[in-house]
C-alpha cells in the first residue's frame, strides 16, 4: 500500500516506500542518504537527532532539572486529563502516586503498563480518575524532547543526553557516542547512570520503559529490565566476574517488516521515533511480565502480529472472507524467535476487537498445553484458562467471561465430533495454531471448517510445510501451511534470526564414528543393517567416551554465570537416539563409565511409546513421531528400563515418580524443570523434549539420530536460545554424517525467498506437471498389478514417480479448478496405490539384513567442525541459487544478508562493488578468491591514497604505520610513529596546540576505520 507522510516529513527526505495505514513497523523503508561529508562530533549528533523529532511532532522543551520537570509533568497531566490540580490535589497525587515512597523500577514499569489511572480524592470529595496515558487513542499523548538534562545525585552529577518526555513523564532515553566509538559505550554509560543517578531527586527517570542507545552508525533499543539485569553481576571467588543473564546480547535492533534492520540514527528517528510508532510500542507492544520483566516487541513480532489484526478487521468487514481461508494466514517466525509472546499478544489484541466473542490458542501436545499456558500467565496473570478434559473445555467454550482459551488439538477435536450443537460454532472465533507445521493439523483443520461458521485461522510455526517437504507418508493428510492456512502473513527466518542476534548461530562437529575394516564408509556398503551396527557396544562405549570427555569443554563448566538468583557453572545437554534400544544403551554406558570415572554426574532419561515410531524418518519427511504420556503402552523390557531410570532419577533428586498413571506425566514435568534450572547435566531422550521445549542454560545436543528437514530444525533450536554473553552458539555434536541432511535443511528454512521455490505457482503449472507426470505412469505402467512382478530397477522407479504425482495431487486439491479435473480415475489410482504400498513395505530397510559387525571398526574421529553463522548460510544459499538461480537473485541475497550481519557492516559496499567487477556468473566457475583478493588490494591501496591526500599526511610515513597495524593487528594510537604522520603545524598559531590534538585524533579515527575495514577480508 502507498506509503504516507506529511508535507514536513517530504521535505525532511522521507523515503517511506510503503507503509500500511497505522502500521507501527513501516513495511518497506528504503534508508536516507547521507549528504554530510565532515566530520560529526556528538554535538552535532545529538542536534540532528532534536530537529529530526521536532519535525516529527515533538514539542522540544528546555528543561535542564527537576525544577523544570516537575511543573511540566503537572502541566502535562492536566492537559491529557482535562482537569486543573489544586496544590493539595497535585500534592496527594504527587506522594501518593507518581513519587511514592519506596517504590522502584518494577513498581514504576506496573504502573505505566498496568495500573496507568489512579483515583485521586479532590478537595471537594469527589473522585476523578487521573490517567497517566491514553492507551485508547494514542494520538491524545503529548511527546515532548529534551537535552542535556543534569541530575543532581550528591556525590555524582549526571548529563543525560536526550529523553522523550510522554505526558511529561521521561519514558524513553537515548544515550549517544560520536560515529567511530563503539556503540556499547553508551550501554555502559546508561548502565553507569543506574547506579549513579537515574534514582536521585523524586527518582521520575525510573520511569523510562525503553532505552535508545546510537553511535550515529548503529542504533539499538531494549527494555529498562535489560539495563537492571546488568545490577545483578556480582563479584566471584578470586575477583571473577559472574555475569548476569540479561545484558547487551537483549538489546535490539529496529527494521522493517520486511526485516531490513534500520541501523543508522537518523533512519531510526524517522522509523522507530515516529509518534504513531513510538506510542504503540509503548502502549500496545510492551508486555510486563510477573516476575517484573518487560519485554518490548521486536520489529518483526509487531508486524506479525498488526497484520493478523488486519486480517481480523478486513474480514469483519468484508463478512464474505468471514470463515474461509481469506480470513485467515500463517507466520513464518522461525524456532526460538519468540512466538510465544507474538502468539500471545495477538490473542490479548485480537479478544479486545469489537465483534470477536473469544480466542482459541491449539497447541499439539498436552505438554504444551501446560507450557503454553505457564508462558502464558508469565505474560499476565490469569489471562488465559486451560482445561484437563473436553467436558471443561465444553464449558468453558460456553462461558462469556472465558475470553481466551489454551487447548489441545486432540481435545478440540473430541469436542467437534462428539458436541453437534453449541453456541460456539456460530460465535466470531479467532483460532491460533502453535507449531502449526505438525501433520494431525490437516484433518483437524477439516473438522474446524465444517463445525465452526464465522472464523479465523492463524498458524505459527518456526518449520512451514512447503512442497518440497510435504511428506507422502499420509497423503490423505499431507499439506502444505499454505493449503491449510492460507497466505504467509509475515515470515522471520533463521538466517534473519541469527544475523540479528535473536538466537545464537549453530556450531556443529560431524564424528565418524563407524568404518568398514577396508576403510570404506558404512554408507558406501549396501546389504548391511545399519541401524544394528551403530547399536554394537563398542560403538556406544566409544561414543559415551568422548562425551565425558568432551562435556566439560562443550558445556562450557568452567564458565561462571548468574541466572535469577543462583549462581552457575556452565550449561547442560541432550542425547539424542535414533530408538528406544539406542536410549536405553547410551543411558547405561553413560552409568558405568561415570561409575568408573568416580563423576558425580546428574543424568535423565525418558521416552514413551509414539504410535508411529516405526515410520521411517524419510516417510515422515522430518516428523519426529509423537510420544505419548501413556508409559504402559511400551513392551515389558522398555518399561522396565525406564522405571529404573526414574528409580534413579528418584534417588538423585528425593522425588517419588513412576511409570504408573500420572506418576509418568509428573516425571515429565519435573525433568522439565529440573533441565531449565540446570539441575541435569544429561538428559537422554528419543523424541521427547525435541521440539517444543526450551531452556536457556542448554547449549549442547549430542547427536545418534536421523534427522532432517523441519525435525532437524526443530531438534537443533534446543541449543541456541540467547542467555547471556558466556553462552556464544549452540553446540551440536554429531555420531552420525548429518552434513547433508543439515544443509539441505538450512537451505529450506534459512532462505526467506524459499517459499518462492516451493509454495504454490499457478494451477496451470502444476496440471501440466500432474498430466506429464501421469503419461509417464500410463506409458511405463499401464497395468498395475504387474508392477509387481517386473525387476527390481522398475520397481524402484515406480516409487519415485509415484511418490512425485501424490505431491502434485496434494498441492493441486487446494485448487477449486482441480475438482473435475483429475484425468486419473479413482479407481485406476487405488489399483496403484495398492502397487506401492506392496513396494514399500518391500524396499524398507527391515527384515534380515547382513550383521557386519565384526568387519566394523569403531571409533570416534572428528571429521569436520562448521561454524553455522551468517557466512556459511550465505555460502550455502549462494550454492543453491548457483544451480539455476539469476545473478540478481544471488546478489539480493548476498547483500541482505552482509547487510544484516554486524561482522560484515562496514565491508557490505567493497562486497556489493566487488559483485559489480564479476563479468561472469557467480556460479560460473573461475578463481574467485584470487579475484576477490586483487580487488580488495587495489581498493585498500586507493583508499588509503585519498585519506594521505584529505589529511596531508606524509605519504610513505602513513603507508608503512598501516603496514605494521595489518601485521600485528591493531593501530596503535601512541608513540612518535603517530605524530611522524602529520603535517608540520605553526608553532606561532595561538590555536596550534589545540588543532594538532584534534588533527590526530581525527586521523587515528579514520585510519583505525580504514584498518576495521580491510583487515581479514582476504
Amino acid at each position: 500500500m502507498p506509503g504516507y507522510a506529511r508535507s514536513s516529513d517530504a521535505a525532511a527526505g522521507y523515503k517511506l516506500v510503503a507503509q500500511m495505514p497505522e502500521a507501527t513497523v513501516v513495511a518497506a523503508y528504503e534508508p536516507l542518504e547521507q549528504n554530510s561529508t565532515h566530520w560529526q562530533t556528538e554535538a552535532e549528533l545529538e542536534e540532528a537527532l532534536l530537529a529530526q523529532l521536532e519535525r516529527q511532532g515533538f514539542e522540544r522543551v528546555r528543561i535542564t532539572s527537576e525544577e523544570g520537570l516537575i511543573p511540566n509533568l503537572r502541566a502535562e497531566l492536566e492537559r491529557l486529563n482535562r482537569l486543573t490540580f489544586s496544590d493539595d490535589e497535585w500534592g496527594r497525587l504527587w506522594r501518593e502516586f507518581i513519587a511514592h515512597g519506596g517504590d522502584g523500577i518494577d513498581e514504576k514499569c506496573r504502573r505505566i503498563q498496568e495500573d496507568w489511572i489512579y483515583p485521586l480524592r479532590r478537595d471537594d470529595g469527589t473522585t476523578v480518575n487521573v490517567a497517566l496515558l491514553d492507551k485508547g487513542d494514542i494520538y491524545r499523548n503529548h511527546l515532548q524532547v529534551l537535552n542535556q538534562y543534569e541530575a543532581d545525585a550528591g556525590t555524582y552529577k549526571s548529563r543525560y543526553d536526550v529523553t522523550v518526555l510522554v505526558n511529561g513523564l521521561p519514558l524513553v532515553h537515548l544515550e549517544l557516542k560520536r560515529r567511530g566509538v563503539a556503540i556499547k559505550e553508551a550501554f555502559n554509560q546508561i548502565r553507569r547512570y543506574q547506579r549513579q543517578s537515574f534514582w536521585s531527586e523524586s527518582g521520575l527517570f525510573e520511569y523510562v520503559q525503553v532505552f535508545v542507545i546510537s553511535n550515529g552508525t548503529y542504533t539499538k533499543y531494549y527494555s529498562n529490565t535489560t539495563r537492571v539485569g546488568h545490577l545483578q553481576e556480582v563479584a566471584g571467588r578470586r575477583g571473577r566476574k559472574v555475569m548476569a543473564s540479561r545484558s547487551f546480547e537483549f538489546t535490539s535492533w529496529w527494521a522493517d517488516a520486511a526485516n531490513r534492520p534500520i541501523p543508522d540514527l537518523m533512519d531510526f528517528a524517522r522509523t522507530f521515533m515516529a509518534r504513531h510508532t513510538l506510542l504503540a510500542v509503548l502502549c500496545r507492544f510492551c508486555v510486563h511480565t510477573t516476575s517484573g520483566d518487560l519485554m518490548v516487541m521486536r520489529p518483526y513480532q509487531i508486524a506479525a502480529c498488526e497484520r493478523i489484526l488486519n486480517r481480523v478487521l478486513v474480514s469483519e468487514n468484508d463478512r464474505r472472507r468471514l470463515g474461509t481461508a481469506d480470513a485467515g494466514g500463517y507466520v513464518w517466525h522461525t524456532t526460538g524467535s519468540g512466538k510465544t509472546l507474538t502468539s500471545f499478544k495477538c490473542a490479548q489484541l485480537a479478544v479486545d476487537m469489537e465483534g470477536v466473542d473469544k480466542v482459541l490458542f491449539v497447541v499439539d501436545r498436552k505438554d504444551l498445553d501446560q507450557q503454553t499456558k505457564v508462558e502464558f500467565e508469565r505474560f499476565q496473570k490469569d489471562a488465559v484458562n486451560s482445561n484437563k478434559s473436553t467436558k471443561e473445555l465444553e464449558a468453558q467454550l460456553g462461558r462469556a467471561d472465558v475470553k481466551i482459551i489454551v487447548t489441545t488439538v486432540q481435545k478440540l477435536a473430541t469436542f467437534i465430533g462428539r458436541v453437534k450443537e453449541h453456541s460456539i460454532y456460530s460465535q466470531h472465533v479467532v483460532i491460533i495454531f502453535d507449531e502449526c507445521h505438525r501433520s494431525q493439523f490437516g484433518k483437524m483443520h477439516r473438522d474446524i471448517t465444517r463445525a465452526f461458521c464465522k472464523y479465523h485461522i492463524f498458524g505459527f510455526t518456526g518449520t512451514p510445510i512447503f512442497a518440497a517437504n510435504a511428506s507422502t507418508a499420509n497423503p490423505a493428510s499431507a499439506r502444505t501451511t499454505q493449503q491449510l492456512f492460507g497466505d504467509q502473513l509475515h515470515s522471520y527466518t533463521i538466517i534473519d534470526a541469527i544475523r540479528d542476534g535473536n538466537v545464537l548461530p549453530f556450531r556443529v562437529d560431524y564424528l565418524n564414528t563407524a568404518r568398514m575394516k577396508d576403510d570404506v564408509a558404512m554408507e558406501q556398503v549396501s546389504a548391511i543393517d545399519r541401524e544394528k551396527a551403530l547399536l554394537e557396544p563398542k560403538r556406544i562405549e566409544a561414543n559415551v567416551t568422548y562425551l565425558l570427555d568432551h562435556f566439560d569443554q562443550k558445556t562450557k563448566r568452567g564458565e561462571r554465570y548468574r541466572e535469577g538468583q543462583r549462581q552457575l557453572n556452565g550449561f547442560n545437554s541432550i542425547l539424542a537416539c535414533q530408538s528406544i534400544p539406542a536410549a536405553k544403551r547410551y543411558y547405561a554406558e553413560v552409568k558405568r563409565q561415570c561409575n568408573e570415572r568416580a563423576r558425580d554426574f546428574r543424568m535423565a532419561m525418558i521416552y514413551s511409546w509414539a504410535p508411529n515410531a516405526d515410520q521411517d524418518d524419510a516417510d515422515l519427511a522430518g516428523f519426529m513421531p509423537d510420544e505419548d504420556f501413556d508409559a504402559s503402552m511400551l513392551d515389558a523390557d522398555d518399561r522396565t528400563a525406564l522405571a529404573l531410570a526414574i528409580e534413579d532419577y528418584n534417588w538423585q533428586f528425593g522425588t517419588n515418580y513412576s511409570t504408573e498413571g500420572d506418576g509418568f506425566e509428573g516425571y515429565y514435568h519435573d525433568v522439565a524443570k529440573r533441565m531449565r534450572n540446570r539441575e541435569i547435566d544429561l538428559l537422554v531422550v528419543v523424541n521427547m523434549f525435541l521440539t517444543g521445549f526450551d531452556a536457556k542454560t542448554l547449549n549442547t545436543l549430542w547427536v545418534d539420530k536421523n534427522l532432517r528437514l523441519h525435525g532437524l530444525i526443530q531438534a537443533f533450536s534446543r541449543t541456541n536460545r540467547i542467555l547471556n554473553s558466556v553462552k556464544t552458539f549452540g553446540n551440536i555434536v554429531c555420531f552420525r554424517n548429518l552434513e547433508s541432511q543439515v544443509n539441505d535443511a538450512l537451505a529450506l528454512f534459512g532462505d526467506p525467498d524459499s517459499c518462492g521455490n516451493v509454495v504454490l505457482k499457478p494451477y496451470a503449472e502444476y496440471r501440466e506437471a500432474y498430466g506429464k507426470a501421469l503419461a509417464h505412469l500410463r506409458e511405463s505402467y499401464p497395468d498395475p498389478a504387474q508392477i509387481a512382478f517386473v525387476g527390481e530397477e522398475l520397481q524402484k522407479a515406480f516409487i519415485e514417480l509415484w511418490n512425485s504425482i501424490l505431491r502434485l495431487r496434494n498441492i493441486l486439491e487446494c485448487f477449486d479448478e482441480f475438482a473435475g479435473d483429475d484425468p486419473l480415475a479413482d479407481f485406476d489410482r487405488q489399483n496403484y496405490m495398492s502397487s506401492y504400498t506392496l513396494l514399500y513395505s518391500k524396499f524398507r530397510p527391515r527384515g534380515e539384513a547382513v550383521d557386519v559387525s565384526d568387519d566394523i571398526v569403531f571409533e570416534v574421529e572428528l571429521v569436520k567442525s562448521v561454524d553455522i553463522n551468517i557466512d556459511f548460510i550465505l555460502e550455502l544459499i549462494a550454492s543453491r541459487r548457483g544451480q539455476g538461480a539469476e545473478d540478481r537473485e544471488v546478489r539480493a541475497e548476498v547483500l541482505r544478508a552482509v547487510g544484516g550481519s554486524l561482522a560484515l557492516h562496514d565491508k557490505r559496499d567493497l562486497i556489493e562493488a566487488f559483485l559489480d567487477t564479476l563479468d561472469v556468473d557467480l556460479d560460473a566457475g573461475g578463481d574467485m578468491h584470487q579475484a576477490w583478493r586483487l580487488y580488495v588490494d587495489a581498493q585498500r591501496a586507493a583508499e588509503l591514497d585519498a585519506i594521505i591526500e584529505d589529511e596531508g599526511l606524509r605519504a610513505d610515513e602513513t603507508r608503512a604505520f598501516m603496514e605494521a597495524a595489518f601485521r600485528d593487528g591493531e593501530v596503535r594510537r601512541t608513540g612518535t610513529e603517530v605524530v611522524e604522520l602529520l603535517p608540520p603545524v605553526s608553532r606561532f598559531s595561538p590555536t596550534a596546540a589545540g588543532d594538532a590534538v584534534g588533527k590526530k585524533a581525527r586521523v587515528l579515527d579514520r585510519l583505525e576505520a580504514f584498518f576495521r575495514r580491510f583487515f581479514d577480508v582476504s
